[in-house]
């Protein structure tokens, strides 16, 4: 038996975990770009060319995946960050309101910080400005006039 597409696979309700059930459920993506995306992958590092494998595979194309890494290392890095401090659901709502209160206060310090760390450079420089230009006003009552020729 033999569909209209050419394959030879049994077309009947019986389910097989053999090549033709691997056809039906997935979709794979050979284009010509994946496949060289693939080549290259495995060429500079295996590990690249393993992953682009199975994101072609799984019936992607290769053009997506650098926006789903990015959204991952996104989500990862939100992770790491705390993401936004959020309050865990206790059971205690006076508790909740204590770690919110803790949190807010947190933030307040990070924020002074930065302020405080921002006000510090713009002072360093222009200290540093004032230092050039002493330094060039000396240099410059050191040096000879040269406007008399």
């Amino acid at each position: 038996m033999s569909s209209s597409n050419g394959s030879t696979c049994n077309q009947s309700n019986h389910r097989s975990w053999g090549p033709c059930e691997w056809s039906r459920t997935r979709k794979s993506n050979w284009s010509a770009m994946n496949i060289a995306a693939m080549v290259l992958g495995f060429v500079f590092f295996w590990p690249v060319g393993l992953v682009i494998v199975l994101w072609i595979v799984s019936g992607r194309n290769v053009q997506d995946l650098p926006q789903a890494v990015a959204n991952l290392w996104h989500q990862v890095i939100e992770q790491i960050n705390g993401g936004g401090e959020k309050v865990s659901g206790s059971a205690n709502v006076v508790f909740n309101d204590y770690q919110q209160t803790q949190y807010d206060r947190i933030r307040e310090i990070k924020d002074e910080i930065k302020e405080r760390a921002r006000r510090f450079g713009d002072f360093r420089s222009a200290a540093k400005r004032r230092a050039d230009e002493a330094e060039f006003d000396e240099f410059m009552s050191r040096a000879p006039r040269h406007d008399d020729r």
